[in-house]
């Protein structure tokens, strides 16, 4: 089993993501990386003769840590992952520095691939409530899982809004423990997030929500989505720290929702847009400006369990599936289409009304069978550029 490995390394000092990361390619596993003698360590670029030695003794002193760190999870009701796992995030295994390990406080499902963070300011207006709660609304109802940060302010109202759908998903990524309720007055919101999706970290259980965690957080909340929304933020806010990742470190795209000039909580998201965040005001600008998921990710079973969205004609490019998993009504209106369609067009060939053909396109193009090509305009994709 490699998660004692895995989790042995986490607990290593001295040694961080990035470093696990060369060592396991070094070494070939996490468990020749555990069994590395201090000879080995001093050859790995980078490591002195000095920070050899204190790694390897940390290593000895993870190895009697593992076992009772992962019993204290498991009393807390709390999994831990590694990149070895099926639950691990596919997205948060591309970046730089994925961690090494995950705690999990409710589940992942593979469903969260399809995941946008929504971040802003800890002390944001009526207004930044709002359009939190609003626009991961419309995401959960496009099939979207909501990632944030379990902070005030836009982080929680996010995950609130998120939650407002039936079939709604989100995941709060924190900085501390997972048995560290930060901040304490979202610990009923936690609760019902583990419910709904998940509560996770990278920090050892009983870590405390110190200032130098979340720039790390930032990372997670970003590696494991398609693209990052901002709502609300002033020019110095870690929202700002989260965005950068997205596009330097992750090449992903940024969204920002404007806001009013004299606010200073609007000057971040502006700044964003003068630097090329994609101006949104609803969720087609989301949908629209959504990159397609990495070939490495790519499998066609990844969204069979999805839920249902609400009727909404747009969604972001998902996986093909074989057409024998559409059901009778979804063929019966890819039949009646021939090249560009218009909604008008579907509802005459159909005899079907407008919110049941909105809604079937709407869980087709999550399948990958369609594209809108203008307004309420539809083609199947092997009819797009014949």
């Amino acid at each position: 089993m490699p998660l004692p490995h895995y989790l042995q390394l986490a607990l290593t000092d001295g040694i961080g993501p990035i470093l696990i990361g060369r060592l396991i390619e070094a070494q070939g596993s996490a468990d020749k990386v555990c069994r590395i003698s201090l000879a080995e360590l001093r050859e790995i670029e980078g490591i002195g003769r000095t920070k050899a030695e204190k790694i390897h003794a940390s290593l000895r002193q993870a190895e009697r840590a593992a076992p009772l760190e992962l019993a204290k999870a498991q009393a807390a009701g709390v999994r831990i992952i590694c990149p070895e796992d099926d639950a691990y995030p596919p997205l948060l295994k591309l970046i730089p520095d994925p961690p090494s390990v995950l705690y999990v406080r409710g589940d992942l499902q593979p469903r969260d691939l399809n995941a946008l963070a929504i971040v802003g300011s800890r002390k944001c207006s009526l207004y930044g409530r709002e359009q939190a709660e609003r626009f991961a609304a419309l995401l959960a109802g496009a099939g979207f899982t909501v990632t944030s940060g379990g902070a005030r302010g836009v982080d929680s109202c996010a995950h609130r809004g998120a939650m407002q759908h039936p079939n709604g998903r989100t995941v709060a990524v924190l900085g501390c423990g997972l048995d560290v309720v930060y901040p304490p007055e979202n610990d009923s919101l936690f609760d019902q997030i583990a419910d709904r999706g998940a509560v996770v970290s990278e920090y050892p259980m009983g870590t405390p929500p110190v200032p130098e965690n979340f720039p790390r957080r930032n990372r997670i909340i970003s590696g494991m989505s398609r693209g990052v929304l901002v709502v609300e933020a002033d020019e110095r806010s870690g929202a700002l720290v989260t965005c950068r990742l997205c596009v330097e470190d992750h090449n992903r795209p940024v969204f920002a929702i404007p806001g009013r000039v004299d606010n200073q909580l609007s000057a971040g998201p502006h700044k964003l847009i003068r630097e090329g965040a994609i101006l949104t005001t609803s969720l087609d600008h989301i949908l629209e400006g959504l990159t397609p998921l990495p070939d490495e990710v790519s499998q066609p079973t990844l969204f069979d369990d999805a839920p249902e969205p609400t009727a909404h004609a747009d969604a972001p490019p998902r996986i093909p599936v074989p057409t024998t998993t559409l059901t009778d009504r979804q063929q019966q209106i890819l039949a009646a289409m021939s090249g560009p369609t218009p909604l008008d067009s579907l509802i005459d060939r159909t005899n079907l009304p407008a919110h049941e053909i909105l809604q079937e396109m709407t869980l087709l193009t999550l399948k990958g069978q369609v594209q809108r090509v203008n307004g309420q305009t539809f083609a199947r994709k092997s009819f797009i550029g014949s």
